[in-house]
């Protein structure tokens, strides 16, 4: 919107805010080694207080700040949990250099505010859950009054949108009920000061003299997460209510700019973890051309699909382009990625690709892809197929020997498909 500061100038607020968690993540970073005894095994990724002791030592910080620093650091994506350890993410890593990264660190502080302020035990906990799930339309709301805002007018505001809510999840059940009781009201105004006190704590506004305003930064990310929703609500080829498998397979015809748009539609419009499953579970399918899709979909998701994309790297099927994409996540040359492949997670891509040409391509792609195996000569090629092991081998070998020009290596792939067929060597 008119008037939001550049990116470079919202991404140095957010490292002013973030200082303090980026000097704890690197603290852990530099000072814990992999395995350290004194690391945190409690399955959280909370701090022992034996690396707490030792972080306060070393950073001059008070027991208190250290935690307070290091839950920052989880939630803004700096730390990242995995089983038992916590080791440095991969927004640190590009913490100085990338202001995207900086900026969606922020945004991941911003959505956790009632997790960075916590809301005090004295107040309802369904009431609670009710006010932040209400707090997206406030802060649209201040979002589009571009200036203060009294906090009485917000309490009206947040009034009107728990009755909605309330009134939304509300249902009768058949038959003769006795009388309901009604609900005990809480008074809102301790919620509503408790969350304008949260969002500021997290830098998205600023709360005082019984009035809220939106920061740059805070305006800036509830415009990101309008234009969401306006993107969710535009899907460009219409599979925005598609499931994973037909979603892609919309996209397969599609230009890879404006596939990377439906898929940025089909995902605005899904809690995020239930969509990686949904991608995962279509890359698990017989059609290798959604496989490839699927992980095309997740280069889009980026840094929240990660843990579910290293888990499936164990999957022999989906190693390979599991592989790939941390190594593109986490920085890798894109002309010097493929060599994080051993040979044999090489050729069974090779075979996978081959699989998706021979569905859904022409001869000519077919022919051109042998150009594309890691192997210097074709019988080499064959014997490495043959022996990876692919389900696709002599559907791919039949139909490379039908499209190739060449009697003589078209025959030599029939043999070497009839061998595969029949478990020879």
């Amino acid at each position: 919107p008119e008037g939001t500061p550049p990116p470079a100038e919202l991404a140095a607020t957010a490292r002013r805010l973030l200082a303090a968690a980026v000097r704890m993540a690197r603290w852990a970073d530099t000072t814990l080694s992999p395995g350290n005894s004194t690391a945190a095994r409690d399955g959280k990724g909370t701090l022992a207080d034996t690396t707490a002791g030792r972080a306060a030592d070393d950073l001059g910080l008070t027991l208190t700040q250290v935690h307070a620093d290091w839950d920052t650091a989880r939630l803004a994506g700096l730390v990242e949990v995995h089983g038992d350890t916590a080791r440095p993410g991969w927004r640190l890593r590009a913490w100085d250099r990338d202001d995207t990264a900086v900026l969606r660190g922020w945004v991941a502080l911003f959505d956790a505010w009632s997790l960075v302020h916590p809301a005090p035990e004295a107040l309802e906990p369904a009431a609670v859950a009710e006010v932040v799930e209400a707090m997206p339309q406030l802060l649209s709301f201040l979002q589009l009054m571009a200036g203060p805002v009294a906090a009485a007018q917000l309490l009206d505001l947040l009034d009107q949108r728990v009755t909605e809510l309330r009134t939304q999840r509300c249902e009768i059940p058949f038959g003769p009920q006795p009388e309901p009781t009604p609900p005990q009201d809480t008074p809102l105004l301790p919620l509503l000061d408790w969350a304008l006190r949260g969002l500021a704590a997290v830098g998205a506004l600023t709360y005082a003299d019984g009035q809220a305003t939106l920061t740059p930064l805070g305006s800036w990310a509830v415009w990101v997460k309008l234009e969401q929703i306006c993107v969710a609500a535009q899907s460009p080829a219409g599979n925005i209510e598609q499931s994973a498998d037909d979603m892609l397979r919309g996209c397969a015809r599609l230009r890879p700019k404006a596939a990377r748009a439906e898929y940025r539609a089909w995902l605005a419009a899904r809690d995020i973890g239930n969509a990686v499953t949904e991608l995962l579970d279509a890359a698990r399918g017989e059609d290798a051309l959604l496989r490839g899709l699927a992980f095309e979909a997740l280069r889009v998701v980026g840094a929240p699909a990660e843990a579910e994309v290293r888990r499936a790297a164990d999957e022999p099927g989906l190693r390979p382009y599991a592989l790939l994409w941390l190594a593109e996540h986490e920085g890798a040359d894109p002309e010097d990625v493929h060599s994080v492949l051993t040979r044999e997670d090489a050729t069974w891509l090779w075979v996978d690709t081959a699989a998706a040409v021979a569905d859904h391509g022409e001869a000519p792609l077919l022919v051109r892809h042998l150009e594309s195996a890691v192997q210097s000569t074709v019988p080499a090629l064959l014997e490495e197929v043959r022996a990876v092991g692919h389900p696709r081998t002599v559907q791919v070998l039949v139909a490379l020997a039908a499209a190739h020009p060449d009697p003589a290596l078209a025959k030599a792939v029939r043999r070497a498909a009839f061998q595969v067929h029949t478990g020879g060597a």
